[in-house]
């Protein structure tokens, strides 16, 4: 039995079936409030903000002053990796992330070890938002996965990663090295998430579509599954969620194959999907349309009342097939998790 202080959020990723799914959204830290948007204007640029603890922390915690979440997810950013490995990394105003040539791999992995050191504020944003969340509401800390991490490496932005992929197949050894240094810096800096107050860990696979099955196992599960036993093997039994978006009917396999306590499911998951990862002893979370999110509306009720209906027999989590849109109405957000708290 759980004790009564035990985060919703944490009783799901252990199998319990509650009467009604924990709830928090990807990307509701940030974006879409209006107290971000004034709080973005006193930092320097991203990066700058994201290595600031206490606004970071602050941006953390302002969805969780609104809304009745069941978890606060760390304000970063998954390409604070590549920078600590030595590539150059900075964002555009309204055009997204750039990064510089990739340094040599021999070189980055070099610096892994010293990575960690170089992310220890996040480490402090987990520790203030822990010490001030209450004990009922979960902390997430997270890191984007070694595929989705390296399509940026390798390509400069966000694309297509038609180039990225054609990368895998032209230079397996190159990348399979790429992805080993990300495999052992990205362990070694979800060990200090945890160490610093995260209670959940999630890996975000947010490029894992068009993927063929033996790409997908290469690539998606083996780097996915190293992680994890790196993490364990610190002695860390924090509990992982899996995110492999877009990989379709491959999800199946990821669940299967990779240690995870629990899969994050995109918008096109179907119920009997969900039903069968269920079956097979894993946690699911998601699958609401972010668009839908934004458009609110009796269908937006509707939608919520049904993934509810087909999933809450089980082990399962509200949350969106992808991050909250920066022009979500805030009205609608909190509809949606009223819709599913009942408060």
């Amino acid at each position: 039995m759980s004790e009564p202080t035990t985060p919703r959020l944490l009783r799901a990723l252990a199998g319990e079936t509650l009467d009604r799914p924990p709830v928090w959204f990807m990307r509701q830290a940030g974006r879409s409030l209006p107290e971000y948007r004034e709080l973005r204007t006193r930092a320097q640029d991203f990066i700058s903000f994201c290595h600031d603890p206490e606004m970071a922390a602050e941006a953390t915690l302002q969805p969780m002053r609104r809304f009745p979440l069941d978890a606060a997810i760390v304000f970063a950013d998954i390409l604070l990796i590549p920078r600590a490995l030595g590539q150059k990394v900075w964002f555009e105003t309204g055009e997204g992330p750039r990064l510089g040539p990739l340094p040599p791999i021999e070189a980055m992995a070099d610096q892994v070890e010293a990575s960690t050191g170089r992310l220890a504020e996040i480490g402090e944003t987990l520790k203030i938002v822990r010490a001030k969340l209450e004990p009922e509401r979960a902390l997430i800390g997270f890191a984007g996965a070694p595929w989705t991490v390296a399509t940026y490496m390798l390509e400069g932005r966000g694309s297509d990663r038609s180039a990225a992929r054609t990368y895998a197949y032209q230079h397996p050894d190159e990348l399979d090295a790429l992805l080993d240094v990300l495999v052992e810096a990205t362990a070694r800096y979800l060990v200090m998430q945890a160490k610093s107050g995260a209670q959940v860990l999630k890996l975000f696979e947010s490029w894992a579509e068009h993927l063929a099955e033996d790409v997908f196992e290469r690539i998606v599960v083996k780097p996915h599954t190293a992680i994890i036993e790196k993490v364990r093997a610190a002695g860390i039994d924090t509990p992982f969620i899996g995110f492999p978006r877009g990989a379709g009917a491959l999800v199946e396999t990821y669940a299967a194959r990779v240690p995870v306590e629990a899969v994050a499911l995109d918008t096109q998951a179907s119920a009997v999907m969900g039903q069968r990862i269920q079956d097979g002893g894993k946690t699911i979370q998601g699958a609401l349309d972010n668009l839908l999110l934004r458009a609110g509306g009796p269908a937006l009720d509707a939608r919520i009342d049904g993934l509810i209906a087909q999933w809450n027999d089980g082990p399962y989590i509200f949350n969106l097939g992808h991050g909250v849109l920066p022009d979500t109405p805030v009205e609608n957000i909190e509809r949606a998790i009223r819709r599913v708290t009942g408060n």
